[in-house]
C-alpha cells in the first residue's frame, strides 16, 4: 500500500466512524506509548542531549510562546471573540506531537534531533500552559500547581514510560531492545489507527456540539489552516537555519492535537478545541502530500 495515502485514509476513517470512535479512544495513550517505545528503541537515549538545548529548540519553544499569547492578545484587542482567541492560543502552544518522530524520520529528519525536542516541548508546555491558563479561560481560579500537574501527569506517563523502560532495556537486556527495535517500522500505522480514534472523537463532538455555533467553527477551520502553514513554514525556515529543514518544520508544525483537545476542554471554552482538531486534519493531509513528494522523488 502507498504510504502517503495512509493518513488521507485514516481521516476518512475518523469521519465516517466518528461515533465509534469515542468509545475506542481509551486505547490511544497505549498506541502513543507503543509509537514512543519503537522509537526510543531505535536511537541511543544516553546520547540524547536533553540537557543541553540548541538554538533551533530555543527558537521554535520561543516561537511556541510568544506567538500563542500574541495572537490571542491581538485578536481580543481587535475585538475578537473569545474562542476564536482561545483557538488561536491553543493551535500554537499545543506541544509536538509524540508521534511526530514517525514521519520526521520517514522523511528524512535526524531521529535523535526530534525525540529530543519531543520531551523538550512537552515539558515547556506543562510549565508554561498553566501560567497562561491563570488568567485565560475557565480555570482561572486553579492554582498555577494543581494545574501543573495535571498537564503533566497527563504527558509524563505517555513519554516517561517508554522512555525508560527503553533505557532500561538498552542498559540491562540489549537483546531485547534489538528485537523491539525490528518492528519500528510499524510505527506508521499504529499512529495512523491513533489519529483516526482521536479524529473519530473531535468531529462527533462537531456534530453533537456544533449545530448552534456554526460561524464559530467556520471561522475556526480558517484560522486553523492559516496556523498551520505558517507553523509548517516558520519551521522549515528556522529548520534551514540549523541544518535540519525537516525536523525544524516537523517539530513546529505537527502538534499533540490529542493533548490540545484535552486542554481546550479542561481549561477553555470546549469549542475552542475546534481549532486544533481541524488543524490535525491540515497536518496531516500535509504530511500525505509530504510523504507523496518524497515517494516520488526517491522512485526516480
Amino acid at each position: 500500500m502507498n504510504r502517503s495515502l495512509i493518513l488521507p485514509l485514516a481521516v476518512l476513517f475518523g469521519f465516517l466512524c466518528h461515533q465509534w470512535c469515542t468509545t475506542l479512544v481509551v486505547f490511544v495513550p497505549y498506541l502513543i506509548f507503543t509509537i514512543l517505545l519503537l522509537n526510543f528503541t531505535a536511537v541511543e537515549i544516553r546520547k540524547l542531549r536533553l540537557l543541553h538545548m540548541t538554538g533551533m529548540n530555543i527558537a521554535l519553544l520561543l516561537f511556541q510562546i510568544v506567538v500563542s499569547l500574541g495572537g490571542y492578545l491581538l485578536t481580543k484587542v481587535l475585538g475578537g471573540d473569545e474562542i476564536i482567541a482561545q483557538g488561536i492560543l491553543i493551535a500554537i502552544i499545543c506541544p509536538v506531537a509524540a508521534s511526530s518522530v514517525v514521519i520526521s524520520c520517514y522523511l528524512g529528519a535526524n531521529r535523535e534531533t526530534v525525540t529530543a525536542h519531543v520531551i523538550l516541548g512537552n515539558l515547556m508546555v506543562a510549565i508554561v500552559a498553566p501560567i497562561f491558563f491563570s488568567f485565560i479561560g475557565v480555570q482561572q481560579q486553579m492554582p498555577f500547581l494543581e494545574s501543573f500537574w495535571l498537564i503533566l501527569k497527563r504527558v509524563s506517563p505517555i513519554i516517561a514510560f517508554p522512555f525508560f523502560l527503553a533505557l532500561g532495556l538498552q542498559m540491562w537486556i540489549p537483546a531485547a531492545n534489538a528485537f523491539i527495535n525490528r518492528f519500528k517500522g510499524y510505527s506508521l500505522y499504529i499512529w495512523a489507527l491513533a489519529l483516526a480514534i482521536t479524529l473519530g472523537q473531535t468531529i462527533n463532538f462537531i456534530f453533537v456540539h456544533g449545530g448552534e455555533n456554526r460561524q464559530s467553527i467556520i471561522i475556526l477551520g480558517i484560522v486553523s489552516v492559516l496556523i498551520c502553514a505558517v507553523q509548517f513554514g516558520v519551521g522549515k525556515l528556522i529548520g534551514h537555519k540549523y541544518g535540519d529543514t525537516v525536523a525544524g518544520g516537523q517539530m513546529l508544525g505537527q502538534k499533540n492535537s490529542a493533548l490540545g483537545i484535552w486542554m481546550a476542554n479542561i481549561y477553555l471554552f470546549p469549542l475552542a478545541s475546534v481549532s486544533i482538531a481541524l488543524y490535525s486534519i491540515w497536518q496531516n493531509l500535509f504530511n500525505s502530500w509530504q510523504m507523496y513528494m518524497y515517494e516520488k522523488k526517491h522512485k526516480k
